[in-house]
């Protein structure tokens, strides 16, 4: 979303606004208990105007916002609600779960959960990889018996962390290169830095936080649990290649676009082409669902002798109807995120916390904090963040791996601080079934402490290079 041209206000002005705003969402959210849906939709009007976005302005900015942010979330929401249905009801999160406990140990769920976690969230968006995953939370969660928080917090933070810090994630790969940074060398200090920031600050984290709600239940997002029996499930190798396919297409579309960029082929070339197509998350998601539904549920049915019918249109419905409202809250969210870009308080911000004459690493993180607080966006505020202080980096004379540093720094610094204005905030809490001070106290605090331990190890590496 561009900034309009509004008339000069004070920096203290705009910011005032913003908080104002932020304490009125919260007000008619936690007190009223407005839906969220409507108190976004209208603190973002308000705001709009009482910052000096014109009348005949502000619903284009909050409808160019809400659909700049559903025409992403929509889709990979609707095909991995799908996949994690199509999981669950047929009995693979049951494989899935008793695979890990068997593996693992129980005492080692959470630990499983956020290891399989890293290695899902590697090619894969945060919301996408983390909605495909729930299925197996849940099954874990009360085949175990305990608080749902327990086994839902650790991949949390595995998520979080690998979208902030480590390309291919949109954040980290467009600092590195608006930064000109190399791409393998974040990913080589990315996982230096991200390793121990996602065990101490995330994993260990989210268990004590986990002791804090004793009780939460496991919601019924998905639809009501069926135990499936066991000649019925489907086989492990099965599941492996429904989750495993959006994460081989995706690698697929990265190297492609990598040795693209390096010159190696052209953009003509037809395996180019192909993986633009199908290496795109929503429609890796799309591939992933519709193989779903023909190895977990027509084949096997088929097989069974049992009828289809109008059954996979039913579950199909029966997976979306849930997350429409998670939909239309996320997008809500991206249009209160942008009507505070339109602002341009996050610009003014960061010009002045670029100009304090800080540390460089220390104004990349708070420039680039500023951002994530004024906009929400965590991609938004990585890729500004590292636009402002490019030329600074450029001109110094840093090594490659302190030029990496600072790269993870800005990631970390894009992942904390979430509030009412990040669409994630949203997105994640609904899927948990938290309300919104839980939210602020489980992802918000969760991914706060990532990006402090993060930016810290950042600090280090940077020093030392």
């Amino acid at each position: 979303m561009e900034e309009l041209v509004l008339a000069d206000r004070p920096v203290w002005l705009l910011l005032s606004i913003a908080v104002v705003a932020i304490a009125v969402l919260l007000v008619l959210i936690i007190k009223v208990r407005l839906h969220a849906f409507f108190s976004l939709i209208v603190v973002a009007v308000a705001t709009g105007l009482a910052a000096g976005i014109g009348v005949g302005d502000v619903i284009d900015v909050v409808i160019d916002g809400f659909s700049d942010t559903v025409g992403t979330v929509a889709l990979l929401v609707g095909f991995g609600a799908v996949l994690g249905r199509l999981i669950e009801v047929t009995g693979g999160a049951q494989v899935l779960a008793d695979k890990m406990l068997d593996t693992f140990g129980e005492r080692r769920a959470p630990l499983a959960l956020a290891v399989a976690s890293l290695f899902y969230a590697f090619p894969i968006f945060l919301d996408a990889g983390f909605i495909v995953m729930l299925p197996v939370i849940y099954t874990v969660a009360r085949r175990l018996g305990g608080s749902f928080m327990l086994y839902v917090l650790p991949s949390i933070a595995s998520f979080m962390m690998m979208h902030a810090l480590l390309p291919p994630h949109p954040g980290p790969t467009a600092a590195a290169t608006v930064m000109g940074a190399d791409v393998g060398m974040v990913i080589l200090v990315g996982l230096l830095i991200g390793l121990p920031t996602w065990y101490l600050a995330g994993y260990r984290v989210a268990l004590l936080i986990a002791k804090r709600y004793p009780d939460t239940p496991v919601p019924a997002l998905l639809g009501t649990p069926r135990e499936v029996p066991v000649e019925e499930r489907p086989g492990f190798f099965s599941i492996l290649l429904v989750l495993l396919l959006p994460l081989v297409l995706i690698f697929f579309n990265t190297g492609m676009s990598t040795l693209e960029a390096d010159g190696t082929v052209s953009d003509q070339n037809f395996a180019f082409q192909l993986s633009r197509l199908i290496g795109e998350t929503p429609i890796a998601l799309l591939l992933s669902a519709l193989l779903a539904m023909l190895l977990l549920y027509v084949i096997p049915r088929r097989r069974r002798g049992d009828r289809i019918g109008g059954l996979l249109e039913d579950l199909v419905d029966d997976a979306l109807g849930p997350v429409c409202s998670i939909i239309l809250i996320t997008g809500a969210g991206g249009a209160f995120g942008a009507i505070l870009t339109a602002t341009g308080i996050g610009g003014e911000l960061a010009d002045s916390l670029d100009s304090l004459g800080l540390p460089l690493i220390v104004a990349a993180y708070l420039v680039t904090m500023a951002m994530r607080v004024a906009q929400g966006s965590a991609t938004v505020a990585a890729t500004t963040g590292a636009s402002i202080m490019a030329p600074a980096m450029m001109a110094g004379d840093f090594s490659s791996v302190a030029v990496a540093a600072v790269v993870v720094a800005i990631g970390a610094a894009s992942i904390g601080w979430s509030h009412v204005n990040d669409s994630g905030f949203w997105l994640i809490g609904r899927f948990c079934g938290f309300d919104t001070v839980t939210t602020f106290k489980t992802w918000s605090l969760v991914g706060t402490t990532i990006s402090i331990v993060g930016f810290a190890l950042s600090w280090v590496v940077f020093l030392i290079a």
